[in-house]
C-alpha cells in the first residue's frame, strides 16, 4: 500500500521545525524528506541532516534536469524537495513528511491531491518576532525581511487541510500527532490495509 504524503508549512519563526522534529521522534512510521537549499548553512546546521546544501548553480542544474518534486525561491534562496527523496519511500508504503513553504505546498497538491497538509500559526505577531530574535542567527535586516514576508505567508493558511496554533509547544505536538492518527484511520486507508480482515468479517 502506498504511503501518505504529509505537508507542513508555516511562516519563519512559528516553530515548525521544532514541532516536526518532536512529532517524528514519537512516530517512526513517518520519515522526513531532507530538502535541498542554495543558502549557506546557519550555525549548528549540518549537511544532509538539516538540508542538502548546494550552490545556486547546482540547484539550477537540478531544476533543469527535472529532479525536484517541488521547489521555490524563499527569502532570496532556492529550496526544494528532490523526487529521489520522496517517491521511492511512498511507493514502498512509508509515510513521508515535507517541511516546506506554501509555494512548494501548492505545487505538491497539484501533483498529489490526496496529500494531507498542515499549516502552523504563531499565537501573535509579537511572539513570532520574539522567536526570530531568540534564534540569534539572523541580522536585523533579515529579521525585518522575514517579518514582512510572514503576513503574506500566513494569508495562505486557508489552502491547508489542518491548522495548528503553536501557543503551547507540547499541545501543538499532540495536535500534530492527532492529525497523523486521524489520517491513518480514514476509511479508504483502513479498507486497503485491512482488506483480508474486512472480507473475512463480511463473508457469508
Amino acid at each position: 500500500m502506498r504511503g501518505t504524503l504529509y505537508i507542513v508549512a508555516a511562516p519563519s519563526g512559528a516553530g515548525k521545525s521544532s514541532i516536526v522534529n518532536a512529532t517524528l521522534a514519537r512516530d517512526p512510521r513517518i520519515s522526513l524528506s531532507i530538502s535541498f537549499t542554495s543558502r549557506a548553512p546557519r550555525p549548528g546546521e549540518r549537511h544532509a541532516q538539516h538540508y542538502h546544501f548546494v550552490s545556486e548553480a547546482q540547484f539550477q542544474a537540478m531544476i533543469d534536469a527535472g529532479e525536484f518534486f517541488e521547489y521555490a525561491r524563499v527569502h532570496g534562496d532556492w529550496k526544494g524537495s528532490a523526487r529521489q527523496s520522496v517517491e521511492p519511500q511512498l511507493a514502498a508504503g512509508q509515510d513521508v513528511l515535507l517541511e516546506i513553504d506554501w509555494q512548494g505546498a501548492r505545487q505538491v497538491r497539484e501533483k498529489v491531491p490526496e496529500a494531507v497538509s498542515v499549516f502552523i500559526l504563531p499565537p501573535s505577531r509579537d511572539a513570532l518576532e520574539e522567536r526570530m530574535r531568540k534564534r540569534g542567527q539572523d541580522s536585523e535586516h533579515v529579521i525585518a525581511q522575514r517579518l514582512a514576508a510572514a503576513r503574506e505567508e500566513m494569508s495562505h493558511y486557508g489552502e491547508f487541510d489542518y491548522v495548528i496554533v503553536n501557543e503551547v509547544f507540547d499541545t501543538a505536538v499532540e495536535e500534530m500527532c492527532a492529525i497523523f492518527t486521524a489520517s491513518r484511520l480514514r476509511r479508504e486507508r483502513q479498507a486497503a490495509e485491512h482488506r483480508a480482515l474486512i472480507e473475512a468479517l463480511l463473508a457469508q
